[in-house]
């Protein structure tokens, strides 16, 4: 039997040749290239999942600069989110059917508890999503909230896991809790959302003040602008008497003021590296009282338990700008630029 896109089904096969991205050696986005190659095949255990959408993470173009710690394989396909169909499904697979909607979790193999030592990240070490069909063990994926869109469940797996793991953790935040956010990309922003949804309250940096607007329409009960207040921890701390959860997303350029803004016994979250240079840290910077945690994203657990509640309180990721599949590059590029509030999309369709 022949669809009108000229692939062929037999036995839930789909056979013929499919686009997709691949990142020839890291180091320059000009190494990204548009290739054609066949549909991978369905084996025991295993369901194919028709693409609809992917998003883009900062640790994407650290990719592609060849700037990511870890270093990254030769002719991988990129990014670590997407969403899609499963449009065939193998012998023995009993966790999903053709016509699932289904999103990757990001971390391969973590299914819940502690993290494992070692795994392979998606475009780092192995295939990642952008791409139009993707073979793989139904394990490695979760249902996703029948209110979103494909392009919505797309900015789920690392922004939104790495929010909600955050804001868990050995140390819960109980309500009217106090949680400091570091501007307006997408792991910032999923962690306002998230946050307003555990009825914890929240301050946010930014340098703008527009996009400090913004901020404020998700539920940011107050907004510092970082640049005009470059001692923006000593002023939380000031405001607050110390938040109980900091998102940590900047790195060495932000840690400093972190530690500040924290209350004595409470946490940071260290998730990000987007800057490399920063105010260096002395012994009783860490000494103060605080205590740091480093985010790996979440488990296929996390990512189910954060969805249960975006599908009770029906809501919805931000959405920056949606780029067509044609467009891959023209996204990346976007995403260098900074200037986007929420997530970066690329649509399959």
């Amino acid at each position: 039997m022949e669809n009108e896109g000229g692939f062929s089904m037999t036995n839930q096969q789909i056979s013929g040749n499919m686009q997709s991205y691949r990142l020839k050696q890291a180091g320059s986005l000009d190494e990204l290239e548009r290739i054609q190659e066949e549909i991978p095949q369905v084996q025991r255990g295993e369901v194919l999942v028709k693409v609809k959408a992917t998003s883009l993470n900062y640790r994407d173009l650290a990719m592609v600069q060849n700037d990511y710690p870890g270093g990254v394989a030769d002719n991988l396909i990129p990014l670590s989110d997407g969403a899609g169909e499963i449009v065939a499904v193998g012998e023995g697979v009993r966790r999903f059917q053709v016509g699932d909607r289904v999103a990757g979790n990001f971390t391969k193999e973590w299914f819940g508890g502690k993290r494992p030592g070692y795994t392979e990240p998606y475009g780092s070490h192995s295939d990642g999503w952008l791409t139009e069909y993707k073979v793989l063990n139904p394990e490695l994926l979760v249902s996703v909230p029948d209110h979103l869109t494909y392009e919505q469940a797309a900015t789920l797996p690392c922004a939104a896991v790495t929010a909600w793991s955050a804001l868990h953790g050995p140390s819960p935040l109980a309500a009217g809790d106090t949680v400091l956010t570091l501007g307006s990309g997408g792991v910032s922003v999923f962690a306002i959302q998230l946050a307003k949804l555990l009825g914890l309250r929240v301050i946010a940096t930014t340098s703008s003040d527009k996009k400090a607007e913004k901020l404020k329409e998700l539920g940011a009960e107050d907004v510092i602008n970082y640049q005009s207040t470059p001692n923006w921890g000593e002023v939380v701390k000031e405001r607050t008497g110390g938040v109980q959860r900091v998102v940590e997303v900047g790195g060495p350029a932000t840690i400093k003021q972190s530690l500040q803004a924290v209350a004595n016994g409470e946490e940071v979250a260290m998730i990000g590296v987007l800057t490399k240079e920063g105010d260096k840290l002395d012994y009783f910077d860490i000494f103060g009282g605080a205590s740091t945690r480093t985010i790996g994203v979440g488990s296929r657990e996390d990512f189910e338990n954060m969805n249960k509640l975006i599908a009770d309180k029906k809501m919805t990721p931000v959405i920056d700008s949606m780029f067509s599949f044609d467009q891959a590059r023209e996204a990346f590029d976007y995403l260098a630029s900074q200037k986007f509030f929420g997530k970066i999309v690329i649509r399959h369709d």
